[in-house]
């Protein structure tokens, strides 16, 4: 039985997959383009600031969709935000859980309340989990894009605790693979937290989670422990 009654998850390379590279070669292909290493680094260099910008609350999410896209957007002569909802509904069509996170879900399913927060848009959301079979695991699913605040904001969080009734704080644990939102969000919302830590990646020091697992079979070790 799990320490925690209520557990929040981060979606996006937590629990689902995120193959950006391949949902925009998806996107491309209707358009007759090959989309190339070259491309989707050019690509990037534009979306993740944009990221940074989002979650410091420095831009809305519509700006960031539109933005990451306006440079094919006039290479194509085609609306941005329609290039933006063929990427989210490519990423959905591709999507599958990351190894361990059924299992993860199954084991915890009527021990804990379960939950998510993601910085991800709403386009994305209940497509993906429809697709991937976890609709109903989950009590809320709280979308930045709809609250107004992203992660790290510590108002996504409390929104969220009053969704789910506001339980004690010390039984809520977050997870998510992105400590400048997860993880730092956690920290200031005044929760328990778990870095799912893939490869290559670091946590800065100033950012300090209860947990680090390199697996969702790991974390489903500890809370079930």
């Amino acid at each position: 039985m799990p320490n925690y009654t209520h557990i929040l998850f981060d979606a996006d390379e937590t629990l689902f997959s995120f193959n950006a590279k391949l949902g925009l070669q998806t996107l491309f292909t209707q358009y007759d383009v090959v989309f190339t290493d070259e491309d989707f680094e050019e690509y990037n260099s534009l979306n993740a600031p944009l990221w940074v910008q989002y979650q410091n609350g420095e831009i809305d999410a519509k700006t960031l969709q539109v933005t990451r896209f306006s440079r094919w957007a006039e290479k194509l002569d085609i609306a941005p935000e329609v290039l933006n909802a063929g990427f989210l509904a490519a990423m959905a069509e591709i999507c599958q859980p990351l190894p361990g996170a059924k299992a993860l879900l199954d084991s915890l399913k009527g021990q804990c309340t379960l939950a998510i927060i993601t910085n991800g848009f709403a386009a994305l959301q209940q497509k993906r989990l429809e697709h991937t079979g976890l609709v109903d695991r989950f009590s809320e699913v709280v979308i930045s894009e709809l609250v107004g605040k992203a992660k790290p904001d510590p108002s996504i969080f409390a929104h969220t605790l009053a969704l789910l009734g506001n339980p004690d704080k010390s039984k809520v644990l977050m997870v998510g693979d992105t400590p400048a939102s997860d993880i730092l969000g956690a920290n200031r919302f005044g929760i328990d937290s778990c870095w799912l830590k893939h490869d290559g990646k670091v946590c800065p020091d100033h950012i300090k989670p209860t947990y680090t697992v390199e697996s969702l079979k790991e974390l489903q070790a500890i809370l079930m422990g």
